[in-house]
């Protein structure tokens, strides 16, 4: 296939693109917001990560995985719990897919 036959693909979303069905970029969706959230606070503490972490209840390694972004490495419950940790309050919005 040459470059002038390529089918031109939009996505939503990144996770859209990349998940192999809508269910799973959905559930990568929800843990990428969290993630994000959950690292820009616990960024605005201004703590060392030991200090992050103890606050959290996790060690530092996982709160390393964290902050450096390995979503792989952190379920959705995960986050939610440490949304919670983080005094974030977490709120789902449902609406009916188009």
């Amino acid at each position: 296939m040459t470059n002038d036959e390529m089918e031109v693909q939009s996505f939503d979303s990144v996770w859209d693109a990349i998940e192999d069905t809508p269910e799973e970029a959905a559930n990568m969706r929800l843990r990428s917001e969290l993630l994000t959230a959950v690292e820009q606070e616990i960024r605005s503490w201004g703590l060392t990560q030991g200090k992050s972490a103890e606050r959290l209840g996790v060690t530092q390694p996982r709160l390393n995985d964290l902050l450096r972004g390995k979503i792989a490495k952190f379920s959705l419950d995960a986050l939610v719990d440490l949304s919670a940790r983080a005094g974030l309050a977490v709120k789902l919005g449902i609406e009916k897919a188009a």
